[in-house]
C-alpha cells in the first residue's frame, strides 16, 4: 500500500484538485490515536499536500472532534500559506 492510497487522498476526476475524505481521515485518526502516531499521520498529509494547489474536502460533517478539526486546521493553514485552495465539497 502506498503512501497516498493510505491517506485516501485522490485526483479528482476531470478536475485538478486532489479529494481528502473527512470520513476516512477520521478513521485514520482514530487508529492513530490508539497507536500514538496522531503527529506522524498529519505529516504524512502535510507532505501530501506539498504535491497539489488544490485539495476537496468531501464528509466534513466526520470534523466534529476538536482535536482533529484544530490538528487539520493547521495543515491546512500550511498548505494555503504557500498558495493552496481548500474547497468543500458534498460526499462522493
Amino acid at each position: 500500500m502506498n503512501r497516498r492510497d493510505f491517506l485516501l487522498l485522490r485526483p479528482d476526476a476531470g478536475r485538478d484538485a486532489t479529494i481528502l475524505s473527512c470520513e476516512r481521515l477520521y478513521m485514520r485518526y482514530v487508529d492513530a490515536e490508539s497507536a500514538e502516531t496522531k503527529a506522524a499521520l498529519f505529516d504524512v498529509l502535510a507532505r501530501d499536500l506539498d504535491a497539489t494547489t488544490r485539495l476537496r474536502l468531501t464528509d466534513t460533517s466526520w470534523l466534529s472532534c476538536d482535536d482533529l478539526r484544530e490538528r487539520l486546521d493547521a495543515v491546512l493553514a500550511r498548505f494555503r500559506g504557500r498558495g493552496g485552495r481548500v474547497l468543500k465539497g458534498s460526499s462522493c
